[in-house]
């Protein structure tokens, strides 16, 4: 070796000693700048929580300020649990909502208020979080989550909530979380129950599709709106999601500690609220989380060959002739019902608690329900009279009238719109809940 090169080589080799030590040191500033990562006013806003020994301190607490957490739906679960992420000291919170804040969501949807009314939901729960805590960020989706969106929208997060309401949601945002390798925290309730789980831990545990191969039957999904809700139940799960994505946060959950699992909660229950049952680990067969079977995969997705709200289905309300068998509120506000010769009462479908909420006067309530199981509820209607049919949106009247027709009714006609369109078209002060 050459004089010149020997020096060569030398000089490199002490470039690259000198390089390591910097890097060294620069990974000790580092260390010491994590520990003092909490201002003086994070150290006695979050003070509380710290000190709790399963929460495990200033380290967690620093866990929480670097974490990235992604809420799906702002609505009765999203915001007990957007309003604790935010309290708690997340770092940075998205929020996916394209729905605006209606008075009917007041109720339970603790995060809006009256000052928000018809904002986009996203951008009134960014309101309230940062008037709540400063210190954090709050990054808003106001758009629907889709096959072309949803990848791009959820990759930067940590930790994925999902508040959302429909199958078809639901199985996006599995497959899209499963394939980034992201952990669900996932919530639904209706009425006075609900429940709660934890999907695809460290791309590990089973997901929604292990639990629930195939959706369930259209006809067998209650939404808030046609079920109702009890805000404080909804805000139970809500709150235990928050609950939930905080223990995944700060290391609580481990891959040796944690087991599937199932929480019911049943508000109304006269005995024990709240159970957990142990699930059942990843399904061999299942198309989005077994490699060697998937199925599922990104490229379809986007390409839109996985269509979720086909495969999920839905009713199909459309079973009548409009010209025929369908008239509007307003043709329904001419109908002489006194000509009791010629006319039946008008038929109201609707379940027994909304009509007595509110109902049009000298109708009669007869469950869509109780008509689609039994022939005998029809006693004391003439099927030679005509018969009007209404419900809240005309959806159920439309079915209602189908059936009446197929037993033999001659001339039956549902109201376009239902009790919404009698309010906006007919009597401006007819009581509405929905």
């Amino acid at each position: 070796m050459t004089v010149n090169k020997e020096a060569e080589l030398r000089r490199e080799i002490e470039a690259l000693k000198k390089e390591n030590k910097e890097l060294k040191a620069q990974k000790l500033n580092d260390n010491k700048k994590s520990v003092c990562a909490l201002s003086l006013e994070e150290y006695r806003r979050y003070g509380r929580q710290m000190q709790v020994p399963e929460f495990g301190g200033l380290s967690s607490q620093l866990k929480l300020k670097n974490s990235k957490i992604l809420v799906i739906g702002a609505g009765g679960l999203g915001s007990p649990a957007l309003l604790y992420l935010a309290a708690a000291g997340v770092g940075k919170i998205g929020i996916v909502d394209n729905d605006v804040v209606d008075r009917t969501n007041l109720h339970r949807q603790i995060i809006h208020d009256t000052s928000t009314l018809n904002l986009n939901k996203a951008e009134s729960a960014r309101i309230k979080m940062r008037l709540l805590n400063s210190n954090i960020e709050v990054v808003t989706y106001p758009v629907a989550l889709t096959n072309l969106n949803s990848f791009q929208i959820v990759e930067p997060y940590d930790l994925v909530l999902d508040c959302t309401d429909t199958p078809a949601s639901r199985y996006l945002i599995n497959d899209t979380c499963v394939l980034l390798g992201k952990t669900i925290i996932s919530g639904s309730g209706l009425r006075t129950e609900g429940q709660l789980t934890i999907l695809n831990f460290h791309n590990q545990g089973p997901c929604y599709r292990c639990f629930y191969p195939t959706p369930p039957p259209p006809n067998t999904v209650t939404s808030c709106s046609n079920g109702g809700v009890i805000g404080p139940c909804i805000g139970v799960l809500g709150t235990m999601m928050a609950v939930e994505a905080l223990k995944c946060v700060v290391g609580f959950y481990t891959q040796e500690n944690f087991h599937p699992f199932l929480t019911l909660y049943s508000g109304f229950a006269p005995g024990q609220k709240l159970r957990t049952f142990r699930m059942r680990s990843r399904m061999s067969k299942c198309k989005v989380c077994n490699p060697d079977v998937r199925e599922i995969t990104r490229e379809k997705i986007e390409q839109g060959v996985i269509d979720y709200k086909g495969w999920c289905g839905a009713m199909n309300y459309n079973v009548l002739n409009p010209q025929t068998q369908r008239i509007t509120a307003k043709q329904l506000s001419k109908v002489d019902f006194s000509d009791v010769e010629h006319l039946n009462p008008l038929l109201d479908v609707r379940p027994r608690i909304q009509y007595d909420i509110s109902h049009i006067d000298g109708s009669i309530n007869i469950p869509y329900d109780d008509l689609s199981r039994s022939k005998s509820v029809l006693e004391g209607l003439d099927p030679h009279k005509k018969t009007y049919v209404i419900c809240r949106f005309g959806n159920d009247s439309q079915l209602s009238t189908k059936i009446l027709l197929e037993r033999n009714f001659e001339d039956v006609k549902d109201v376009i719109g239902g009790l919404d369109s009698w309010k906006k078209d007919v009597n401006a002060d007819f009581p509405s809940y929905w």
